[in-house]
């Protein structure tokens, strides 16, 4: 039987850990004003990796709480990911040079294929995707955009691409 890995989430809103209810922005609980001290909780119960998302990021397409995620990156022993607002080859770059080891791609993964391959070929072990989906159909921009594009097409379009 193949394993699975359990990663646990750190939501980052306005430089808080966050949860949104059904991603809706306006239904926030906030659960940390640390999120340093939340990921190296995680990290001391035994996590293996710590996923970030920046929602902040997410909704406005760049990253936003960069400081938070550097710092939580750098302190810790165990590698990360981050995604929300990357979009671009720079801000890929920026945020692996700051210590995050993989990168996840959401809504540029229907907005522009071509960064994705792009950065596949940099960065091979390096990128992940995020499909988000309602009834089967793909969401963007941190959920805020719905699409009529399928999430089993998109995955499939983006193994094309090089995504492994």
């Amino acid at each position: 039987m193949k394993a699975i890995d359990i990663i646990p989430a750190i939501d980052l809103r306005d430089g808080k850990c966050v949860r949104l209810f059904q991603g809706d922005y306006a239904q926030e609980t906030v659960y940390s004003d640390d999120p340093l001290e939340v990921a190296m909780r995680w990290q001391a119960l035994g996590a293996q990796r710590i996923h970030m998302v920046d929602l902040d990021g997410a909704a406005v397409g760049e990253v936003v709480n960069f400081q938070v995620v550097e710092n939580i990156a750098n302190a810790l022993l165990v590698p990360t990911q981050l995604g929300g607002g990357i979009r671009t080859l720079e801000t890929i770059t920026r945020v692996l040079k700051a210590g995050v080891e993989r990168i996840i791609l959401g809504t540029v993964a229907v907005e522009d294929p071509a960064l994705v391959q792009a950065a596949c070929a940099k960065y091979p072990d390096s990128v992940v995707i995020s499909i988000d989906a309602r009834d089967g159909q793909v969401a963007t921009r941190g959920w805020l955009q719905g699409t009529s594009i399928s999430a089993i097409q998109l995955a499939k379009n983006m193994v094309d691409l090089g995504v492994k």
